[in-house]
């Protein structure tokens, strides 16, 4: 994936989580992009506490797509997936992630809110310990701003 094609689908997954905020949600977005780096495939923001974006996109992506499939496609999403998401998109089959903003930096902008158990533990970690090679792209630096304003605002207000 060239760093166009990185900054365009992190800006569409963006654009994912600043929908489901207006609708009251966590300001998280995924998009699914298919073994061509161009073509979005799935979108998914999140839903709640449980059903993440990057998890329930995983989870349709496994139902909608064969697995050699999955494993040319990229799970595109703001922020690094936490371990439940990670797990999924490994279950899953999907052979490549790109995230924008670190868990740890959403972390520092959500601090010890009761909706938000951020555990530390990176993607790099969880994928480490599986017998096939995720390939993970992120943080992408210049768009953290970007993707962390949604953030600032959202977890400010609860």
């Amino acid at each position: 994936m060239t760093p166009d094609q990185v900054t365009r689908h992190l800006r569409r997954a963006n654009e994912v989580a600043r929908a489901v905020l207006a609708k009251g949600r966590h300001p998280f977005g995924a998009v699914l992009v298919g073994p061509d780096d161009e073509t979005v495939l799935l979108e998914q923001g999140n839903v709640d506490g449980v059903n993440h974006a990057e998890a329930v996109l995983a989870r349709v992506a496994a139902h909608r797509f064969d697995a050699v499939t999955l494993w040319r496609c990229t799970l595109v999403t703001t922020v690094e997936p936490c371990a439940m998401c990670a797990g999924t998109q490994y279950w899953a089959h999907i052979g490549r992630l790109v995230y924008g903003l670190a868990e740890r930096d959403l972390l520092a902008l959500t601090g010890d809110h009761p909706e938000n158990p951020t555990l530390d533990l990176p993607c790099r970690e969880v994928f480490a310990r599986g017998q096939k090679s995720v390939q993970v792209i992120g943080p992408v630096p210049a768009l953290a701003d970007e993707i962390a304003a949604l953030h600032r605002d959202f977890w400010r207000r609860g």
